[in-house]
């Protein structure tokens, strides 16, 4: 079986999804499918619940090339907001609406075989516009990436009531990684993700002043400042290093808004300054392992660590004269002195500090 569309129809037919045939060539790597009836209807279907969205869209930035993925989320007065970035193929100009239209989807060649199915550039998009209340392209070029905002009120699309907890992590009978206990929420469906697509595809998840100050970090690490120098417009950039170019809290909110986050000026110098911290990889997180990508340490999570807290050595320094300062206005009032350094001592759910006191002469 060498014939590319051969392999993939027969995949397609093993998986469930049935044959799938060419209706028309449109360019640029994408292809009208031809389907029935019955496939037409189902396809407003298929989209279930927000986390379902989640899913297709990673699979979505997958399809296209990126090896990274970023999930800017939040929800207002009812409504679910999600913002993908990637640094995938990108799409072309003239496919940016057309993308969303029904059966469009990439050249079958490029499809993949998942845990989920057979999936393509574009598979799922019609689906996911015809149940939010916005489906769009925010921005996008070739070889440059994309950014996807999605927007829908979960009394339309239902999603989870717990969307703060995070699964845990665990070996199957193969070895491999696997979700375990939690919700099935938006959390949990980019950890399954990131999963099946370990060490080939980071997916990155959080506010997006998260996100924006991650995407900050890593385009600034990673930019040549000599050639910034003749970027006059960032557009000229992958999407993912944008932010990059940002040369105060002006310029970096109008590059946020020009990707779809929307920034207050006191948060982007927040971020300007450090005050707001990248986040981990959704992986590097779930192994608890340190993210290559960021030079951020990683954060203690107090709720997975058994071994009880730690607390990194200059911060315990730190600590130990911040508490050294309160104590001298305490012991000028009752002419006490202290023996040396405050101790501290760090167990499971404590911290004690202990005053050693000189003796009185």
């Amino acid at each position: 079986m060498n014939d590319a569309n051969e392999l993939i129809s027969f995949i397609a037919s093993m998986s469930g999804e049935g044959n799938l045939r060419v209706e028309e060539n449109l360019g640029e790597g994408y292809v009208r499918l031809r389907v029935s009836e019955a496939e037409r209807r189902q396809a407003k279907h298929d989209i279930q619940h927000v986390e379902d969205i989640v899913i297709e869209m990673l699979r979505n930035a997958r399809d296209a090339g990126a090896d990274k993925v970023y999930l800017a989320t939040t929800k207002e007065e009812g409504v679910r907001t999600l913002l993908f970035l990637d640094n995938g193929s990108g799409v072309p100009q003239d496919m940016q609406e057309r993308i969303f239209d029904a059966r469009v989807t990439s050249k079958l060649e490029s499809m993949k075989m998942d845990r989920w199915g057979v999936h393509g550039r574009g598979m799922a998009l019609f689906s996911i516009k015809q149940n939010t209340d916005e489906a769009r392209v925010v921005t996008s070029g070739v070889d440059l990436g994309s950014a996807f905002k999605v927007c829908v009120a979960t009394d339309r699309l239902g999603e989870r009531a717990d969307q703060s907890s995070w699964p845990q992590a665990v070996k199957d009978d193969d070895g491999r990684y696997v979700c375990a206990r939690g919700p099935h929420n938006i959390i949990r469906a980019a950890c399954e993700f990131a999963l099946e697509e370990l060490r080939c595809c980071d997916v990155y998840l959080g506010s997006p002043s998260e996100i924006a100050a991650t995407l900050y970090a890593q385009a600034s690490s990673r930019l040549d400042t000599s050639r910034l120098l003749f970027i006059d417009d960032e557009c000229e950039l992958p999407v993912i290093d944008r932010l990059g170019l940002a040369s105060d809290a002006e310029d970096f909110i109008r590059i946020c808004s020009g990707l779809g986050l929307e920034m207050s000026e006191r948060t982007a110098h927040r971020i300007l300054s450090g005050q707001i911290k990248p986040v981990r990889g959704v992986t590097a997180r779930l192994l608890r392992e340190r993210d290559s990508t960021s030079h951020a340490p990683a954060p203690v999570d107090l709720a997975k660590d058994r071994r009880g807290l730690r607390i990194a050595k200059d911060d315990m320094a730190q600590f130990s004269r911040a508490v050294e300062r309160d104590f001298n206005d305490l012991a000028a009032r009752y002419y006490l002195n202290l023996c040396g350094d405050p101790k501290i001592r760090v167990s499971r759910d404590r911290i004690t500090v202990t005053f050693d006191l000189a003796k009185e002469e």
